[in-house]
């Protein structure tokens, strides 16, 4: 009888040892909040981030669309955290939530990678594994504005009432946020460094929305100061494609600039209805993100074996200008 069951305790081991499945090796789980889901520039740097996690193979990515809500987004952290994600990368809705967001990675002990928007050195200071992939908001302003003064400069006809000055109308994004402020500020401080006078006209946000700009251009143009605006400069493309249709609307043409490249931007600079905008690499940001987030997750460097440099706490992708001229380095 002990022989019987031996021989039945040796089959069940044989066969309990031959159904074991060979695992490999565990996938990095990362957990993603997006400002929103629907922001052109955020609609294509997801995309590129889902390309690299697929073309890796050991990435899990938990996706989140934060609806443009701080509190949403902190639930979807908390939830992240609770799942047990290897690493964050965070997207801010606000970045002066940054101090909040990091400390609850800080709390978790969990590496956290913010991108796009930039929650300040300070914040990142405060915990060794808080990092930032983004770019210098100063040069997007800078780009921007050089491209103007290139085609003022080029083009006579662009000072409608031949009085040398720009009478310019302004789309800004979201009040207080870092690229909005430095955009603004840095594409005309360039225009002037150049010798060319400015007149602010008008000055609003869009929120980086379309439809917004849409409505805020609509208005300027319905009132008798509208007649005068001689360039709209936007702080991304989205808006500046809102006020391209705007100026259809009201059958008026005027050099309009954004910031981004998104390809949708770029067609409207090759049939001529956008003047400008300013290359804000979302992809290799996406390419960035996901390196230093494998890194960190994986107890390295976080720009171990990468071609990234690091300033301070932050990887920063540079900007280029676009136009007509070098339109097709660009285009898809």
């Amino acid at each position: 009888m002990k022989k019987f069951l031996s021989v039945v305790a040796l089959g069940m081991a044989i066969i309990s040892c031959g159904s074991k499945k060979e695992e490999g090796p565990k996938k990095v789980r990362i957990g993603v909040t997006i400002y929103k889901f629907d922001d052109n520039f955020m609609s294509t740097l997801r995309d590129d981030l889902k390309v690299f996690a697929e073309q890796n193979g050991g990435v899990e990515l938990f996706l989140n669309d934060s609806q443009n809500q701080q509190g949403i987004q902190n639930d979807q952290i908390d939830t992240m955290i609770s799942k047990g994600v290897d690493v964050l990368a965070i997207n801010l809705v606000d970045p002066q939530a940054g101090a909040t967001v990091v400390q609850k990675a800080k709390n978790a002990n969990i590496p956290i990678v913010l991108f796009n928007k930039d929650p300040g050195f300070e914040v990142l200071n405060s915990y060794d594994k808080a990092y930032y992939v983004g770019n210098n908001p100063e040069e997007s302003g800078v780009f921007q504005g050089e491209t103007a003064v290139k085609q003022w400069m080029a083009d006579p006809s662009l000072d409608k009432n031949g009085d040398g000055i720009i009478q310019y109308a302004m789309l800004k994004g979201e009040p207080g946020h870092p690229d909005a402020e430095a955009r603004t500020l840095f594409s005309i401080k360039t225009i002037n460094e150049k010798g060319i006078k400015t007149e602010k006209l008008f000055e609003d946000t869009g929120m980086w929305d379309a439809a917004l700009a849409k409505d805020k251009v609509d208005a300027w143009l319905s009132s008798p100061k509208g007649q005068t605006i001689e360039m709209i400069l936007a702080n991304n493309d989205g808006m500046a494609l809102g006020a391209i249709e705007a100026t259809k609307a009201h059958n008026i043409k005027l050099p309009i600039y954004g910031v981004d490249a998104i390809q949708e931007a770029l067609l409207k600079i090759e049939n001529g209805e956008l003047a400008g905008t300013v290359l804000n690499d979302g992809t290799n940001q996406a390419k960035a993100v996901l390196d230093l987030s494998l890194n960190l997750a994986n107890k390295k460097g976080p720009i171990q074996d990468t071609n990234w440099k690091l300033d301070k706490k932050a990887v920063r992708v540079p900007y280029v200008g676009v136009d007509k001229d070098n339109l097709s380095k660009f285009k898809k």
